[in-house]
């Protein structure tokens, strides 16, 4: 059922996939990785590129795509709209990639999407981009994503507030798409919910000082911070709320799951802290993190998992167009990630090609959960709701926010 929307989506294109053997051959696939190697989101700028190179390094042992090897390209975000629109445009037009890898921030990924991939013919898929903004941009069916929408996320946030007994909350956000859409969706899950947002608050990146914000949300005699932030920021206004005495406790959103947390602040500042990230619990995950942790060591930063599944998704694409063409890769993103199929889970890329030329259909399960694209290119995924005890980030339990 899922893979006639692309049918629909691409009827009149005359570049329409003609299937595995049928499509020009091409040899070897260059994708481009735009990661956040420096800026507000450089603390899982390295963990997402291993996770892209994980993907790479097994489909080139696995005998490439299309008879020749899969190249990754990176570029720097720096976290920031410009730079990442200069890091796309120099992929695309110089490096000649098929098809892009991220960005992280929703604030970068939306301006790549509406002025480079989408006029250029080139599908990007983001493993970390969440703003509820991109389900509806219209950006001719080249974006995608890997991760689940903001508005799934703050419906998550705002139950798990609700089991915590939290009854008043503020908010504080960073001034972006991300922060701006998941704050929105918590405050108006949170309601339904029965709490109060006693303030929401949103904040500029790099600042000096955020003891203005701080005030303004502890005004409301809110008993919790949840804080919708990347560390670079995050770890300040921790720092600033514990010492003014605004918050003792929080609830974090994604972008604060990160190590460099607990090491800035302590653990026995944040021992209690909970928050949420789309996480999978099924074997695929377990077959993915073995793989990562035996390479690079354990994480427990987000966004490496969609990020491999990205990278595989669009070799597997191209492997069924049999063509490195941006548009036919974008064309067949759908009939490799989608149900009905046989299933290929992580580092069964050579299954994979192997189905295809046997002219199967096949089904990608992701390390991040099932990847079935909607017409918006949307995932539906499960989330983690996750603790911070004695320093560690515990997973408590994998749910399906709103079930």
């Amino acid at each position: 059922m899922m893979k006639s929307i692309k049918k629909n989506l691409v009827a009149g294109a005359a570049t329409a996939v003609m299937g595995f053997a049928g499509a020009a051959q091409a040899d070897g696939l260059k994708i481009g990785a735009l990661m956040p190697m420096t800026g507000g989101l450089q603390a899982y700028g390295v963990t997402s590129l291993n996770g892209v190179n994980l993907a790479a390094d097994q489909i080139n042992a696995a005998g490439g795509v299309n008879g020749g090897k899969l190249e990754v390209v990176v570029g720097d975000t720096q976290t920031s709209a410009q730079p990442g629109v200069a890091a796309a445009k120099k992929l695309v037009s110089v490096e000649g990639v098929s098809a892009l890898v991220g960005a992280l921030s929703s604030g970068v990924t939306i301006p790549i999407a509406q002025t480079v991939a989408a006029p250029n013919g080139v599908p990007q898929i983001s493993g970390a981009s969440t703003a509820p903004a991109i389900t509806s941009m219209d950006d001719q069916d080249f974006l995608f994503r890997t991760v689940p929408t903001d508005a799934v996320q703050g419906v998550g946030m705002a139950e798990l507030a609700a089991e915590a007994g939290i009854k008043n909350a503020a908010v504080i956000y960073v001034n972006n798409d991300y922060g701006k859409g998941l704050a929105e969706a918590f405050a108006a899950a949170f309601t339904r919910k029965g709490g109060a947002v006693a303030q929401s608050v949103a904040f500029e990146e790099k600042q000096a000082s955020f003891r203005g914000e701080l005030q303004k949300a502890a005004s409301g005699g809110a008993t919790h911070l949840v804080l919708i932030a990347y560390p670079e920021s995050g770890i300040p206004i921790l720092k600033q709320s514990l010492e003014g005495g605004y918050f003792m406790k929080f609830v974090f959103s994604d972008g604060m799951k990160a190590n460099d947390i607990v090491d800035a602040i302590g653990a026995e500042y944040l021992d209690g802290a909970f928050g949420t990230t789309a996480e999978s619990a099924g074997d695929a995950a377990k077959i993915y993190q073995a793989a990562f942790e035996a390479k690079y060591g354990p994480t427990e930063k987000p966004y490496s998992d969609t990020a491999y599944d990205a990278t595989m998704i669009l070799a597997l694409a191209a492997a069924k167009a049999g063509s490195s063409d941006p548009k036919a890769i974008r064309d067949a993103l759908r009939d490799v990630a989608n149900a009905p199929g046989e299933a290929v889970l992580p580092g069964e890329f050579a299954k994979g090609v192997q189905l295809l030329k046997a002219g199967k259909d096949i089904d990608y399960v992701g390390a991040s959960g099932p990847v079935d694209f909607d017409a918006n290119g949307d995932v539906s995924g499960t989330f983690a709701h996750w603790v911070i005890e004695n320093g560690r980030f515990v997973t408590k339990k994998v749910f399906v926010p709103g079930s």
